[in-house]
C-alpha cells in the first residue's frame, strides 16, 4: 500500500527546504534590527566666555589679536579696545574699521598712558569705557577685547566696581577677553579661562 501526503498533511513551514538548510547552517544573514527612533535635535544657545590673558609686563598679546582678526574675517562682530594706547588721534569718533566686522578703538591721547595723572587721559579713557559699557548692555557684539583695562583700574582711571558690574551684566553669548597686567583678583575669580604669559620672548 502506498501512502501519499495530502495537502492537509504537508508541513506548515512555508520556507523551502534549501532555505531551512541554509538557516540551520548559519549561512543566512541575521534579521536587521529596525533603526532606533530619531530624537529631535535640541539647539543650544551660544554661550560666551570671560577669558583673561595676563602677564607681569606690558606687551602685545599677539595670539589674542590674531584670534580677533580671524573671528572678524569669519563674520563675527569684534571690538578691540586698547585703554592706555594713544598717539593715533582716535577716540570714539575716530575708531578704525578692519575686515568689515572688526572695530579698533584707542583713547584720544597724544601718547601711551604710563601714569595716573597723564594729561587728558581721564576724559579720553572714560569716553571709550562708556562705549564699552553700551556694547556690554546691548549685546551687539560677538567678541569684546579689553586690552590693559586692569592697568586702567590700577592707575585710577576706571573704578574696579564699574568693571565688575559691567562684566556681570554682559550678554551670555558674548566673549569678553581681557588682556594685560594688573588684572584685579575679583575679575580673575569671575574668569572662565585664565592664561598667564611668563616670558616676553
Amino acid at each position: 500500500m502506498t501512502a501519499s501526503l495530502t495537502p492537509a498533511h504537508r508541513s506548515l513551514d512555508p520556507r523551502s527546504k534549501d532555505h531551512r538548510a541554509l538557516e540551520r547552517a548559519g549561512l543566512l544573514p541575521r534579521a536587521v534590527a529596525p533603526p532606533p527612533p530619531r530624537v529631535p535635535l535640541h539647539l543650544v544657545a551660544a554661550e560666551g566666555q570671560l577669558q583673561v590673558h595676563t602677564a607681569s609686563y606690558r606687551g602685545s598679546f599677539s595670539s589674542v589679536l590674531s584670534q580677533a582678526v580671524r573671528s572678524a574675517g569669519l563674520g563675527s562682530r569684534v571690538l578691540i579696545v586698547q585703554f592706555l594706547k594713544g598717539g593715533v588721534d582716535q577716540g570714539a569718533a575716530g575708531r578704525v574699521q578692519i575686515c568689515g566686522g572688526l572695530t579698533w578703538l584707542r583713547p584720544d591721547v597724544p601718547a601711551c598712558v604710563e601714569q595716573g595723572d597723564h594729561p587728558g587721559a581721564a576724559e579720553a579713557i572714560e569716553e571709550i569705557w562708556q562705549l564699552c559699557q553700551q556694547h556690554l548692555l546691548e549685546g551687539d557684539l560677538d567678541q569684546l577685547v579689553l586690552d590693559e583695562v586692569g592697568l586702567a583700574v590700577g592707575l585710577g582711571y576706571l573704578p574696579e566696581q564699574d568693571l565688575i558690574e559691567a562684566l556681570q551684566h554682559r550678554p551670555g553669548s558674548m566673549d569678553v577677553i581681557i588682556t594685560g597686567p594688573s588684572i584685579p583678583s575679583s575679575v580673575m575669580e569671575m574668569a572662565d579661562q585664565v592664561t598667564e604669559l611668563r616670558r616676553g620672548f
